[in-house]
């Protein structure tokens, strides 16, 4: 081993061993999560040419449009585990792991309850709805998505309450063991898809059962492992849930709630959208680019996880500066990722044939170029954003969610039939309508952190 080896071996050791104990902590897990997103990625990038071979493009965009659907069913959550991210980590800052366990356990009973509740209701209405008018499929498949909808429904009850888990472990500040738990889930679904592209013919009822089955089975098996381990302590129990304790919860969470739903009416009904303006075709065009551009955000979310939960704690104890040093690294960073996106848009059609093949779908440069913009906009948002979300000051964040599901509609729909533009419309209205990423977010935390605000802007 020579004297340069010697150098970066005693760098990466000061560098993962000195400094404050949170940005150590945060270090070891950026780098942990890094390495494990990047396989995150690459099988996210397998994944999609393995499908589309296997059920082709109009089937996948059935499995995204409905899983669009579906996904508005998180509306019943209403904000808890989001309100339980903030208030374990500050009992845990506090050294009161009794009322985080109190705090675990509610939040587990009270999502039990709505989600088997919702999930015997869905049952009863899917026998009633005709998904081959809601998709604007062929009449033939109804029977097939019928089946699919009941089963791609039942994954999303369980992985709600299941994933409670992986809220928790964002709330200690460890993302990477929540991005390892989802890794597992994919490897899981790709071995299977795999076998059943080699085995099978494509079937909707087939792949909702691999991609479903997967995550389920992984996420039970680490809720059992994490609660009789290193979270044993917080270990869900019937005793401790104390329904009193859920108006803390509730009241917190209802304004991360309403912020939800906006990024969900913004997500979910894009989907939607497309497929009954342009076809489902036209869904997997625009997820395509939007996984494309969207490894910019999953890299930026792999820098970003501990600065949420790390603002609560840094904030609590009013170390002011180390929150500013944070903000600076993460401009930098930004100016990284945009450089990336640049050559990322340059090549974007040759790295599209490579991915997916020639000729399997056409992806026209404008859609490409306005996704990456939209990821700009939220790579810029984000760290403002997940600073304020960690100090509870969401009041501003709360009356913008109010208004941009609606501006975000209006102006996709004013895009697309008065303005005839193409599926990229549905890029420019989520742009317009994150006016709080862009402006509010930034100007809050600048009067916050520097000006000492408090009132409205602290709230």
């Amino acid at each position: 081993m020579d004297y340069l080896d010697l150098m970066r071996i005693s760098f990466l050791k000061d560098f993962f061993t000195k400094g404050h104990e949170r940005s150590v902590r945060a270090k070891k897990n950026i780098a942990a999560t890094f390495v494990i997103k990047g396989f995150s990625i690459l099988i996210s990038l397998i994944f999609v040419p393995i499908v589309l071979n296997y059920v082709n493009p109009s089937g996948y965009g059935i499995w995204l449009t409905l899983s669009s659907i579906v996904g508005w069913f998180s509306f019943f959550d209403i904000g808890l585990t989001q309100g339980l991210r903030n208030k374990f980590a500050e009992a845990k800052a506090q050294g009161d792991y009794n009322t985080a366990q109190i705090y675990v356990s509610t939040t587990y009973a009270i999502l039990g309850i709505v989600f088997f509740g919702v999930w015997l209701i869905f049952l009863i209405v899917n026998n009633f709805l005709d998904w081959s008018e809601i998709l604007k499929v062929s009449k033939d498949m109804q029977s097939e998505v019928t089946i699919l909808a009941v089963i791609v429904f039942t994954y999303f009850c369980l992985t709600f309450v299941l994933r409670i888990l992986t809220t928790i472990y964002l709330a200690d500040q460890k993302p990477a063991k929540s991005s390892f738990i989802d890794l597992l889930g994919q490897i899981c679904s790709l071995i299977i898809i795999s076998i059943l592209v080699k085995t099978t013919e494509g079937s909707l009822i087939k792949l909702g059962i691999a991609l479903c089955a997967s995550p389920i089975i992984v996420l039970l098996g680490a809720n059992i492992v994490s609660y009789n381990g290193q979270y044993k302590i917080f270990r869900p129990a019937l005793s401790q849930v104390k329904f009193k304790y859920a108006r803390s919860l509730i009241n917190l969470g209802v304004k991360f709630f309403i912020i939800q739903i906006a990024s969900i009416i913004q997500f979910h009904t894009a989907n939607i959208i497309i497929a009954r303006n342009f076809g489902t075709g036209e869904v997997t065009a625009y997820n395509i680019v939007y996984k494309y551009f969207g490894v910019l955000n999953m890299i930026n979310t792999i820098f970003i996880a501990p600065f949420w939960s790390a603002s609560t704690e840094a904030y609590l104890k009013r170390e002011i500066q180390w929150i500013k040093n944070g903000i600076k690294k993460y401009n930098l960073l930004n100016l990284l990722l945009i450089s990336a996106g640049v050559l990322m848009l340059a090549f974007s059609g040759i790295m599209y044939r490579l991915w997916l093949g020639e000729g399997k779908i056409d992806i026209p440069f404008t859609l490409s170029f306005w996704g990456f913009i939209y990821f700009n906009v939220i790579l810029f948002g984000t760290k403002y954003v997940s600073f304020l979300n960690g100090i509870n000051a969401l009041r501003i964040q709360f009356t913008a969610s109010l208004i941009s599901p609606f501006l975000y509609l209006g102006v996709a729909l004013i895009l697309i039939r008065n303005s005839h533009l193409g599926v990229h419309a549905l890029f420019i209205a989520s742009i317009i309508a994150n006016f709080n990423a862009i402006i509010l977010a930034p100007l809050q935390y600048y009067l916050i952190i520097y000006k000492n605000k408090t009132g409205i802007w602290a709230k």
